[in-house]
């Protein structure tokens, strides 16, 4: 699963922050990252919980504190994990979304993208739709018809 993350987290970030500046190319980085790590430990595991992405957000916001103008492209790292949780359903495990609050352990969950089946299908056109549409979207406001840009 990559669409789904990437389209359903440039859709609500486009939604509150209405922001064309917005990085998205960190914000897909953040979205993907919870299954780009916890893959290799062969299933739930800790970048599924939200004490993940609130370390990332905390490391980003110390090491930018300032008016640092790498701030707003590294704060779409944590704002795409966060994204990834509520997008993978991760809630509903609550040994892992609240690790280490809940319990030390995972079991032996499966990442949730794997758990899906063929459900993964619709919900990557889905997001391939939602991202395309999100681009298309942000073009038209910046009025950038070309060039790498923050899209």
């Amino acid at each position: 699963m990559v669409l789904w993350f990437v389209g359903t987290a440039f859709a609500a970030v486009w939604f509150v922050f209405r922001d064309p500046r917005f990085d998205l190319r960190m914000l897909a980085l953040g979205a993907l990252l919870p299954d780009i790590v916890d893959v290799w430990s062969g299933g739930t595991w800790v970048m599924h919980s939200v004490t993940a992405s609130v370390t990332v957000l905390a490391l980003v916001m110390l090491a930018t504190r300032g008016r640092s103008p790498s701030r707003p492209m590294l704060l779409a790292v944590p704002i795409g994990m966060f994204m990834h949780l509520v997008f993978d359903g991760v809630f509903a495990r609550t040994t892992a979304f609240w690790w280490p609050f809940a319990g030390t352990g995972f079991g032996s969950d499966n990442l949730p993208s794997f758990d899906r089946g063929w459900w993964n299908v619709p919900l990557e056109i889905a997001g391939a739709l939602l991202a395309l549409w999100v681009v298309r979207t942000v073009r038209d406001t910046t009025g950038d018809r070309g060039g790498a840009g923050t899209c």
